[in-house]
């Protein structure tokens, strides 16, 4: 008994590992899979938009069931105020919102389609080239 008790403060250095390992399996794996051109503050200008585009893409019936429920999973993470790091850091903060949504966003336009991307965007033009790069998809005017 004696051990344990001496031993409490592994579980939160554990817990506070495997959330930065996490963290930083998200980061490699975003680096890797986005474009060049595209960078982390690119996305993030992208934000207001892509929000609306989430809510959107959840409340369409067209899209199918396991993908709105991962949006409305997607949301609730973003409203959450329990993060992988917190917003107050700047610019890393609100990384990992980044990186979740975009992991999420490609699994989408594999699951319901680009066409869905686009008839739902919301902003402009050059936003949605944008947001097609990030998931891998072509310039849809090309």
């Amino acid at each position: 008994m004696g051990g344990v008790l001496r031993d409490w403060w592994m579980i939160p250095v554990g817990v506070a590992a495997a959330l930065v390992s996490v963290w930083l399996v998200l980061v490699v794996t975003l680096w890797l899979a986005k474009p060049d051109e595209l960078g982390i503050q690119d996305m993030m200008r992208l934000l207001p938009d892509v929000l609306r585009l989430l809510t959107r893409l959840a409340a369409d019936p067209e899209v199918p069931r396991r993908a709105r429920i991962a949006l409305v999973a997607l949301l609730a993470f973003i409203a959450s105020p329990i993060d992988l790091i917190p917003d107050l850091i700047p610019v890393i903060g609100f990384a990992d919102d980044v990186i979740i949504t975009a992991l999420v966003l490609r699994w989408i336009t594999r699951t319901a389609g680009a066409d869905a991307l686009t008839r739902h965007w919301p902003g402009t033009p050059d936003g949605l080239v944008a947001l097609r790069r990030l998931c891998g998809l072509g310039d849809p005017s090309a």
